[in-house]
């Protein structure tokens, strides 16, 4: 089969969300996809039945669409959407004999007192469908700086809302900003990736009549704390009563702390009470069908390599963990479910591998669903009406949406598969190129501790009876994450071309327990160095890898191990360092994860030689390697200063080096064309040292050397 293009980025798409009915009779299901005349990736939602019987039906066609929830009798379908007003609002006559919104200054008004750095375009706004009667969506909310998430009323007649909600003087600001006025702050957490330069204006939570579209602000419902720009408050309507579940942080310096807080907001007397106190960066308050506990997420908020946890409240201030004994994080893809009254559904890593655990909500847990395989995930999922959907990926079968009753978490594991497929969303991919299949291998590190790899490779390749393959190195971000079996374009595009693609869950990776991830803290470049090192060992002494043909890359995190390995040895005959951190002490007040920086190292004046142990750039005189640099020019988690710093210094070595930097981008490579040019590039960085290709190997007379 052919080499699978960098343009095959227009032909994939990706289910992101989903929702189970009430009634567990269908999933909404929410899916990215290109656009390629618009250069953007929309999210589009599809309906389809639990039960296979139809192809997906396409609900949504609006520019985005996301935080989709079925009303409570499951009659409509609401969702927030970026899309032009509601025709509605936009012609007629109001009942007060007045011109519709659109006819009057208050429009241009409000074009004009958009966010900073918005375009005067639509707002995201709550949409709803109705599944009866059928027709377009109907615009609900009307927030003139759009809304963030929300959640429905116990009868569906009243939704709960995020919203910003300056004050007169915050507005004056923001339209000083809109018009490329001076940026001031005097906020510690000054910025964040995806959010830019933050200011001081509250996010509150609204009580919104669906029907008058009426609306109520809950003056003590706020937003504060490091998080909230990064996981909103995630209103939850108790199932019976008017509470209403959220998240935020109430205290002093919300800025100077990771800590984030349940609380809950009594809709008809606005009165808040807190429910956590400080220990957790809590997320994803959930209410039991009964109403009678809430369950969430619960974070470290000091120490982010010890395994999240799921606590259940039976009141504020009474509340357990019960994922105690677990030693797994968590998986914020499959935030906890509940099946009913007294059960959890949650997705955890284990050992390189997201699968199913059934939570007890008095404590206790238990691995299910054994059905599953080591070679396939599941990522995002919901139940619903004993009904479970989740995402599944594979790396040579795809990732589509599947559903099983409830009850089919406990077949056996060779029991019959209780699953259904209802999407085909990648079949002409699929059916066009190669797709790698996986091997799984345990390497042992220099100081005897065992770490698990992964080696994607294409099918006709046999680990038994090996022939050498140029092998890429690929470092996960994170560092608190892990590599599994999964399908991935950019894995596929490196397969067809005869690559092997080499995982290390180095120690630091999440789902091998506490002990195995917090070795890395405030250790950066230390032992997941060794390990890394240790897998392209074995798979150089297998045969697998020709060791005149390595590569060593990664993105974030991946980037920051890329960097520091090519000061440790010459082995590799070039690197691929995308959006990554070279010195670890200009970072400190130049990117927006200063509270972590100093939970792992203390602040740099107090600790400068742990801040420089964990950089590359105080070691750039021992790297030889050729290094591609990427970044994204409004990059607020790895700035883009810090590929600055190391290109100029490689550059001044005149060490074979390359910056690419793309405008406008946060902490990904957002848009299509943007997402294909990089894959060209990395090819084309690769292509050129690899003494394999035509043309290759300009620097790499001696490239498997190593210079340890």
């Amino acid at each position: 089969m052919d080499d699978l293009p960098a343009d095959a980025v227009y032909d994939f798409r990706r289910p992101t969300d989903v929702a189970v009915s009430p009634d567990g009779e269908y999933v909404a299901i929410v899916v990215s996809e290109a656009a390629p005349a618009e250069d953007e990736f929309l999210q589009s939602v599809f309906v389809v039945p639990t039960d296979g019987s139809r192809d997906p039906h396409r609900l949504s066609r609006a520019s985005g669409a996301w935080n989709v929830e079925w009303s409570p009798d499951g009659s409509q379908l609401g969702m927030v959407m970026v899309r032009d007003d509601d025709l509605v609002l936009r012609v007629g006559r109001d009942n007060d004999g007045e011109l519709g919104e659109s006819d009057t200054e208050t429009d241009d008004e409000t074009a004009e007192a958009n966010d900073p750095g918005a375009d005067d375009g639509p707002k995201p706004q709550v949409w709803v469908y109705d599944l009866e009667l059928g027709g377009d969506a109907r615009q609900v909310t009307q927030q003139e700086h759009g809304v963030r998430d929300f959640d429905w009323g116990p009868a569906g007649e009243r939704l709960v809302v995020s919203a910003r909600d300056p004050t007169d003087e915050e507005q004056a600001y923001l339209e000083q900003r809109q018009e490329n006025g001076p940026i001031e702050t005097e906020r510690l957490q000054h910025k964040f990736d995806g959010e830019g330069w933050l200011d001081t204006v509250t996010t509150y939570l609204f009580v919104v009549d669906v029907d008058t579209r009426q609306e109520h602000r809950l003056d003590d419902a706020h937003g504060g704390g490091i998080f909230e720009s990064m996981f909103g408050l995630q209103p939850a309507w108790h199932p019976t009563d008017d509470r209403v579940a959220f998240c935020a942080y109430h205290g002093e310096n919300g800025d100077d702390t990771n800590v984030y807080d349940v609380h809950i907001a009594d809709i008809e007397s606005d009165e808040v009470e807190q429910v956590t106190s400080g220990e957790y960066s809590a997320v994803e308050p959930t209410w039991s069908p009964d109403g009678e506990r809430l369950a969430f997420g619960a974070q470290n908020p000091e120490n982010p390599y010890v395994p999240g946890d799921v606590c259940v409240a039976e009141a504020p201030d009474d509340y357990r963990v019960v994922t105690a004994d677990l030693d797994r994080t968590i998986s914020r893809p499959g935030a906890p479910t509940w099946v009913d009254d007294t059960t959890l559904l949650a997705s955890i890593g284990d050992k390189g591998w997201t699968r199913f655990v059934r939570l007890d909500a008095t404590g206790g847990h238990e691995r299910v669903f054994d059905r599953q395989r080591n070679d396939e995930a599941h990522r995002q999922f919901d139940v619903g009406g004993g009904t479970v959907a989740a995402v599944r990926s594979h790396s040579s079968e795809g990732v589509d949406v599947y559903a099983m009753p409830v009850d089919g978490l406990d077949v056996d594991d060779d029991g019959p598969d209780p699953r259904r497929q209802l999407t085909a969303l990648n079949d002409g991919v699929l059916a066009e190129y190669a797709h790698p299949e996986t091997t799984r291998l345990t390497v042992e590190s220099d100081d005897g501790i065992e770490v698990e790899c992964i080696a994607h490779h294409s099918p006709e390749f046999d680990p038994l009876d090996p022939d050498p393959r140029p092998t890429l190195l690929w470092i996960h971000g994170g560092p608190m994450a892990y590599d599994e079996p999964n399908f991935d374009l950019s894995t596929s595009f490196w397969t067809t071309r005869g690559y092997l693609v080499l995982h290390v869950n180095y120690r630091g990776s999440t789902s091998y327990g506490r002990s195995f991830c917090e070795s890395l803290r405030g250790a950066w470049n230390g032992v997941e160095v060794e390990d890394l090192l240790a897998g392209v060992d074995a798979v150089v002494e297998r045969g697998w890898a020709d060791p005149d043909r390595l590569f060593a890359g990664g993105f974030s995190q991946g980037a920051v191990n890329t960097a520091y390995l090519v000061t440790r040895t010459d082995r590799f005959a070039a690197g691929l360092a995308e959006h990554g951190i070279y010195d670890m002490r200009s970072v400190f007040g130049t990117d927006d994860s200063h509270k972590w920086f100093e939970h792992d190292y203390g602040v740099p004046w107090e600790n400068p030689d742990a801040y420089e142990a964990a950089s590359s750039i105080t070691e750039v005189d021992d790297i030889e390697t050729p290094l591609l640099l990427t970044a994204g020019g409004e990059d607020w988690r790895c700035p883009p200063t810090q590929s600055e710093q190391l290109y100029r210094s490689l550059k001044k070595r005149d060490v074979d080096s390359k910056l690419v930097v793309y405008p406008d981008e946060h902490h990904n490579v957002g848009d299509p064309d943007r997402a294909i040019h990089r894959l060209e590039t990395l090819d084309e960085w690769v292509a050129r040292f690899d003494p394999g290709r035509e043309g290759g190997g300009a620097a790499t007379e001696d490239s498997a050397s190593d210079a340890l």
